[in-house]
């Protein structure tokens, strides 16, 4: 990450095809389904792109470019038209929503250790 050069924020040396498709999703505010939905593919096979654990076939690029409102050269390689860098506040809220999360995996844990240590009781 790179704050000093926004330009470089989603470059292709620091985020790859899928970070680049979550970041502009996320930015035009749809959610994995209803991007998935938009190209009439199934939600596991968008996820899988997302995950950079597979790659849209080349017209699909297309329609997401367009539908992500972000260059197909900036979808590709990070270059071009695209997002910039996060600014302090999105940064700031990105921070708060991964500190809810880790307090409520965090309350998650408790429980499931409390259950076991129950069944663990039982056992005995």
């Amino acid at each position: 990450m790179n704050a000093e050069d926004p330009e470089l924020w989603f470059s292709d040396a620091i985020a790859t095809f899928g970070d680049r498709l979550a970041a502009a999703r996320e930015a035009a505010g749809l959610t994995e389904a209803a991007a998935a939905a938009a190209l009439g593919v199934a939600p596991a096979t968008y996820d899988g792109w997302e995950k950079d654990a597979a790659m849209p076939r080349a017209n699909q690029v297309h329609i997401l470019s367009g539908i992500l409102g972000v260059s197909l050269t900036w979808l590709l390689t990070g270059e071009g038209p695209g997002l910039s860098g996060p600014d302090d506040a999105h940064a700031e809220a990105a921070i708060a929503r991964l500190t809810e999360d880790l307090a409520e995996t965090q309350a998650r844990m408790q429980l499931l250790e409390a259950r076991v240590r129950q069944m663990m009781m039982r056992l005995e």
